[in-house]
C-alpha cells in the first residue's frame, strides 16, 4: 500500500486524531473535515460559523507557519497550532496533502516506524556531522545531551514528538516525561491516533547543544584556573 491508502485504512478504522488536528468525516456530503482539537465540538454547526472554512489542502502551510501570538513556530511539532479554522476536503489523498503540510514527514514517518523500517539517527551522529558555526555543538557531555532533553524536548515545552533516538548506540535517554512521551498530545487512544515520531534531533536542539557546550567549555576553564 501507498502512504495514502494506510491513511484510508486508519481513517477508516475509526482513526481520527493526528498532533493537534482532529479528523471527522461527513458521510451526508462525502467529505472530510479537519480541524484543531480545541475546535472539534464546533463541527456540530451546520453552518461553521465559528470557524474560518478552508477547501485548499495547501492551506495548511499558512496556518501552521505562526502561532496565535504571531511568533514564529519554528518547528511543526510544537503544541502552539493555532485554532479558530476548519479545512473541508474531499479525498484522503488531500487530507495527506494537508497533513504534509501541517506535520511533514509524519504519515510516512509512522508507517515506516509501524514496518520496522525507519531510520533513526542518535544524537552524537547528527552533532558529528554539524560544520561551521555548529561544529563544536559535538563537545557537550552526555550529560549536558541528558539535561537538554528534559528542558526542550516533551509536551512541557510544546513539543509533540515522540524521541525515538538515543544519546549513541550504547546510551539511551535517561526516564523522564519527554523520553517517556509516546506522540499524541491529549488524552485519546493510541490506536485512534498517528503519533508524531522525531527520528532525529531538531535544529533547535542543535543549537541548544551548541550553547551547553559552550557554557560547559568555560565552566571547565574557570575551574582550571
Amino acid at each position: 500500500m501507498n502512504l495514502t491508502q494506510h491513511l484510508a485504512q486508519f481513517l477508516n478504522s475509526g482513526g481520527h486524531r493526528i498532533g493537534q488536528i482532529e479528523i471527522r468525516s461527513n458521510p451526508a456530503n462525502q467529505e472530510w473535515m479537519l480541524c484543531h482539537v480545541d475546535d472539534a465540538d464546533k463541527l456540530t454547526d451546520p453552518e461553521m460559523t465559528a470557524l474560518e472554512i478552508h477547501r485548499d489542502p495547501f492551506a495548511a502551510r499558512d496556518l501552521s507557519t505562526f502561532a496565535a501570538d504571531g511568533s514564529y513556530r519554528f518547528t511543526k511539532g510544537q503544541t502552539n497550532l493555532i485554532s479558530g479554522w476548519i479545512m473541508i476536503l474531499s479525498t484522503v489523498a488531500e487530507i495527506r496533502q494537508a497533513l504534509d503540510l501541517f506535520y511533514p514527514a509524519a504519515v510516512g514517518l509512522w508507517v515506516a516506524h509501524a514496518q520496522g523500517s525507519i531510520a533513526v539517527e542518535n544524537l552524537r551522529d547528527k552533532l558529528n556531522r554539524q560544520t561551521g558555526m555548529y561544529r563544536s555543538a559535538r563537545f557537550i557531555s552526555d550529560a549536558g545531551a541528558q539535561e537538554l532533553v528534559t528542558k526542550i524536548c516533551g509536551p512541557a515545552h510544546q513539543c509533540a514528538k515522540r524521541i525515538l533516538w538515543q544519546i549513541d548506540e550504547d546510551t539511551p535517554l535517561n526516564d523522564s516525561e519527554a523520553s517517556r512521551f509516546n506522540g499524541i498530545p491529549g488524552k485519546v487512544a493510541e490506536n485512534a491516533a498517528i503519533p508524531l515520531l522525531c527520528r532525529e534531533a531538531c535544529n533547535h536542539f542543535v543549537s541548544e547543544c551548541k550553547k551547553v557546550s559552550s557554557a560547559e567549555r568555560k565552566a571547565a576553564s574557570n575551574t582550571e584556573a
